[in-house]
């Protein structure tokens, strides 16, 4: 690898290793590993998969590619022999902005797991040129600016791969640009990210406005674009269109390519539908077959034997409902088939919950997808068993064959290998390094769980990781931390029902409890990063109020030496691969019933820090692995709560009324000393919400959870014990590797060979 890397920075730029700026350096490996990938084979197989979604969350690929390709150990003692850290050297890439939060960042994970156990399986998606947002905090709140991430030398491939894609107003011509997906130790497969010619990232000015009507020009910028207009609603469905029909056509080329006869389609492709937006690839490619001479019924059969859906949440906004009239002006081709589709439904069965097209004439995709698909699943055991007995249990009662779980999971090669190299040679050094193959030999760990020693060292470890958040957030926010202090960490994209507001109001208990005199033992560092979408008010104004406690905090000098805010400024996979090795205390806080699965809380069970959540997604199977005493559980369970709603018995108001604690707390939120820092404005919006709607009942849980946490800090002063926990957290993660995952969809679903 040395003499490789010598003659790729002498051709790029006529110097030795030693005359290289770390960003030459950075783009010299990056050109030395994809040509060290082009000379690997790519999977292949009798079926492929094909995996459709609106985000694929890579993160930064240099080293998670030298991990998989076997050189990473070597790089970094050729960058060391050098005077280098390969560390500094992944500063200069860029992250690649496709993807938002757990659909995405999971969506990259099974691909990794895809390639790892050598499974014929590509991506598609859409290559956006500013993904979600960079964000910014200005006066304290949420400001979006684009993200520009697209450079000259990249881990993009440009193909010759082009398709027409006609809309009613016109067509465009897309090109396809490949990212290679290494496996572990194994062959490569691909992910396919289609963009059009037309594109103008001039439109884009101030912040992320642009003209959302010019769809030949700005279809790929951003991914979500907002949809709080009309023309915002449209753009969605313009880019899930051109997603869908360059998938299927890429499907029908490739599979004629590889000789086979459309009408056994199905036995050589099978579809993914990861989540909604992806679900219009039904309708398209029984038209495409249609164009091929293959007739309605066939086709349809074949496409029904082809697809199959992920359903990631119960949420009824994310289950996407698109207005007739939209599909009509964007994509008038397929309507002519979903309205087929929908009337042999509509034969079938005289139920209008389970038709396509409703009576006001919207679209329903996952009604779609679960008519159409052979299979339907869940992403966690609670999830999918709430999607058989209360949300979809009309679909499930009919076709209870098509329903199963799997669980998700996550790639430790990234979240141990790379994000904790220390915990990773210390885990090799006890048990060997099976489990970088084969995560279930983590619980070997399990035989040292009253070793003094290692406990011990695994505290080490978790300091030193600490000293490296505390070193970064300095570098990149200017911000103190101590290191001596209980890291607190809830990261995740910000929406109400992660019920980040419910940490904000454990703050403010803390806060005036320190005030009344009640001073903890060890300092507490809570930290957050997440991201609001751009039209998400109420999600804006918890930042806002976040931000505003950062503030307050700290300019209290009676405070700020026992408690500390920090919130972290564009979160996203890099700065997740610093903040999570660093956390003793994982928030998965969420309201139990509406986290579908969670990935965060598996990758901070991997690292050693102890959830505290409810029972919630994949909480639940966390806490029967690792059992009572090493996670902290509280608040009401999913049937209660489904029960409140079902009910419409849940009052906010009389909560705050008959609690002065919760009345305390809420009422802070419009103080005097928060309205000094914070607008006025933001600050009484939240303040109304809680008190008059709370959806996701915060009230509900907050004194349960100010209870168990209060109970997990104190637990904390025992390190012995407390070291005892996070050791086993580590041992049973390994129920949670995607390669567990993946390999279940293969037995279940893909049938891949």
């Amino acid at each position: 690898m040395e003499k490789l890397l010598e003659e790729k920075v002498q051709s790029l730029y006529c110097k030795d290793i030693d005359s290289c700026s770390n960003a030459e350096l950075y783009v010299a490996l990056l050109h030395v590993t994809k040509e060290t990938i082009a000379e690997r084979e790519y999977n292949t197989g009798e079926r492929k998969l094909y995996y459709i979604s609106a985000e694929f969350l890579i993160g930064k690929l240099l080293s998670n590619n030298l991990i998989n390709l076997g050189y990473y150990d070597e790089v970094n003692k050729v960058l060391a022999k050098h005077g280098r850290l390969l560390s500094d050297i992944e500063e200069m890439e860029l992250e690649p902005s496709l993807g938002n939060g757990g659909l995405g960042r999971l969506a990259a994970c099974f691909l990794d797991s895809i390639a790892t156990l050598g499974l014929a399986g590509d991506g598609i998606g859409l290559n956006y040129h500013f993904g979600l947002f960079e964000q910014v905090f200005r006066d304290n709140l949420q400001c979006e600016e684009k993200n520009v991430w697209l450079t000259e030398d990249s881990w993009l491939n440009k193909t010759n791969v082009e398709f027409n894609v006609e809309f009613g107003k016109g067509t465009v011509r897309s090109k396809l640009y490949d990212i290679d997906v290494t496996g572990y130790n194994n062959k490569n497969n691909r992910l396919h990210l289609f963009d059009i010619e037309t594109i103008d990232e001039s439109l884009v000015h101030e912040g992320i406005s642009f003209d959302k009507n010019d769809f030949k020009r700005n279809l790929t910028l951003f991914l979500y674009p907002d949809d709080s207009d009309d023309a915002g609603r449209l753009l969605r469905v313009y880019q899930q269109y051109f997603m869908v029909s360059n998938a299927a056509q890429l499907i029908i080329k490739e599979t004629k390519e590889r000789g086979y006869d459309l009408h056994d389609l199905d036995k050589h492709v099978c579809v993914q539908i990861n989540d909604t937006h992806p679900s219009m690839v039904i309708p398209e490619l029984i038209r495409l077959l249609g164009n091929e001479g293959i007739e309605f019924e066939e086709a349809q059969a074949i496409v029904s034997r082809t697809c199959a859906y992920t359903n990631h949440t119960i949420l009824a906004e994310a289950l996407e409902k698109w207005p007739l009239m939209y599909l009509m002006e964007v994509c008038p081709k397929i309507v002519p088939i979903i309205f087929k589709l929908d009337k042999k439904i509509a034969k079938k069965y005289d139920d209008e919950d389970l038709a396509i097209i409703d009576k006001w004439d919207r679209v329903h995709m996952a009604h779609m997808d679960m008519h159409y698909g052979y299979s339907v699943n869940g992403v966690a055991s609670l999830h999918t068993d709430i999607l058989k007995k209360n949300e979809l249990h009309k679909f499930y009662e009919i076709y209870p064959e098509k329903f199963n779980n799997k669980t998700n999971g996550i790639t430790f090669r990234r979240w141990l290998m790379h994000a904790n190299p220390e915990l990773n040679a210390y885990l090799a050094s006890l048990i060997g390094e099976g489990y970088k193959k084969d995560a279930d030999e983590l619980e070997k760990l399990l035989a040292y769980k009253d070793d003094k020693k290692v406990l011990a060292k695994l505290e080490e470890i978790k300091r030193n990781n600490k000293l490296e958040l505390k070193k970064y957030l300095k570098e990149t926010q200017n911000i103190d931390v101590n290191e001596n202090s209980i890291f607190d960490i809830q990261v995740k994209r910000l929406h109400e029902y992660k019920r980040q507001q419910m940490n904000a109001l454990y703050i403010i208990y803390k806060y005036l409890d320190i005030k009344k005199g009640n001073k903890p033992t060890t300092p507490i560092t809570m930290i957050f990063g997440s991201k609001a979408a751009p039209a998400y008010t109420i999600a804006k104004d918890i930042i806002h109020l976040l931000l505003c406690l950062q503030m307050l905090i700290e300019n209290d000098p009676e405070v700020k030496p026992y408690l500390r805010v920090v919130v972290v400024e564009n979160y996203n996979v890099t700065k997740a691969t610093k903040l999570i090795p660093a956390c003793d205390i994982s928030e998965q806080i969420s309201l139990a019933s509406k986290e579908a699965s969670g990935t965060g809380n598996m990758k901070f069970m991997l690292n050693g820090a102890v959830t505290i959540g409810t029972e919630d997604g994949a909480n639940v199977e966390i806490h029967e692995l690792v059992g009572e005493e090493n996670i902290y559980i509280f608040g009401e369970e999913s049937d209660t709560v489904i029960k409140h709603y079902e009910n419409h018995d849940y009052v906010s108001r009389s909560y705050y009324e008959n609690s002065e604690v919760i009345h305390e707390l809420v009422d802070f939120i419009v103080s005097d000393e928060l309205l000094a820092i914070g607008h006025k404005e933001n600050l009484e919006r939240l303040y109304n919400e809680l008190l008059n709607k709370d959806w996701f009942m915060t009230l509900l849980d907050i004194e349960s959870y100010i209870k168990c946490k209060e109970t997990a800090i104190k637990d904390y002063e025992d390190r012995e014990a407390w070291n005892k926990k996070s050791l086993v957290n580590i041992a049973k993660a390994g129920y949670f590797s995607s390669d567990r995952t993946i390999a279940e969809y293969n037995r279940d679903i893909w049938h891949l060979k």
